[in-house]
């Protein structure tokens, strides 16, 4: 199945305009991270999440307000469609103290509509710690290991290139979670377990879509001359446009039905996924392929690709 045949475009020429735009992207999220930071969840920043569960509807300003006219400070965001509602507080008392806390705010302010806590999970200080940690050292060991792969199967300069197109995306993202987290209450994005799950997911999907258009460079940069490698590059990317926005347009439909109906506690998640795969979509041919256009262009070396004649 083709939905373009034939196409020209010459993704090359635009390659700085795109680096341009890279840039921009990279730069906002990394002042945001800098001056705003993450906002982060339980998992990474310690602290107790309580799920209350309400016998009638009640908007989540409502209980935000109880909350805060009891002095329980916290992140509030509706949990499901069954007047659950999930707050994360930095609370260093006990669990059996916060419950009480929780529930007799609940209590004096809203006798109308009577609440149950759910549950009541806890994560110490040292614990988040260590998940993060664990989880910066499963994403380092991807890249590295993506970075064999590709190596392995083109050559050091197509690995290095991909590498820095999954950073590009992996960054992108964080960005974004920087710059809008905290503001939406439907969608407050923590950083959390699942949005490393994320970044795993955009890693992968980014290095799958960018060896599609290193293996058709590969077919047909064998034993051409460095100065045709200009239309080589274009001439790839183009024959894969096809199947790359096919692949991409379809995963995006999915994640993007799962961010408007799967709820509160994975929209966060299908949130990244889809940024993740957009921008992969567009590294794939803007950032990774051009890359290595460039390195191949300063450095004047023959290419030594896996499986091809060197030209």
């Amino acid at each position: 199945m083709r939905i373009f045949h034939k196409t020209n475009f010459d993704f090359i020429g635009f390659r700085k305009i795109a680096y341009g735009f890279s840039l921009i992207l990279l730069a906002s999220g990394l002042i945001s991270l800098a001056v705003k930071g993450l906002n982060y969840g339980i998992d990474f920043r310690g602290g107790s999440e309580v799920l209350i569960r309400f016998d009638k509807n009640i908007d989540v300003s409502a209980v935000r307000a109880v909350l805060d006219e009891a002095g329980i400070s916290g992140s509030l965001k509706q949990y499901g469609l069954d007047r659950s509602f999930l707050f994360s507080t930095v609370f260093s008392g006990e669990t059996n103290e916060l419950k009480s806390l929780v529930s007799g705010a609940f209590d004096a302010r809203l006798k109308n509509n009577p609440h149950e806590i759910v549950r009541i999970d806890a994560v110490g200080p040292s614990i988040a710690s260590d998940l993060k940690w664990s989880a910066l050292k499963a994403l380092l060991a991807s890249l590295v290991a993506i970075l064999l792969y590709v190596g392995i199967r083109f050559e050091i300069k197509f690995a290095t290139a991909g590498v820095i197109a999954i950073f590009h995306d992996i960054l992108s993202v964080l960005g974004l979670f920087s710059l809008l987290g905290g503001l939406f209450d439907f969608m407050p994005l923590e950083m959390d377990q699942s949005i490393i799950a994320a970044f795993l997911t955009i890693a992968g999907y980014s290095i799958t879509d960018t060896v599609v258009v290193y293996d058709r460079i590969r077919e047909r940069i064998r034993g051409q001359k460095p100065a045709d490698y200009e239309r080589i590059f274009n001439e790839s990317m183009n024959q894969t446009l096809s199947r790359t926005i096919i692949t991409s347009g379809t995963v995006l439909l999915s994640v993007f039905v799962l961010f408007i109906f799967a709820g509160p506690a994975i929209r966060g998640f299908a949130f990244a996924v889809f940024c993740g795969i957009l921008i992969g979509t567009y590294s794939s041919i803007f950032v990774a392929a051009p890359l290595v256009f460039d390195w191949l262009r300063l450095s004047k070396t023959p290419v030594h690709l896996r499986g091809s004649k060197v030209s």
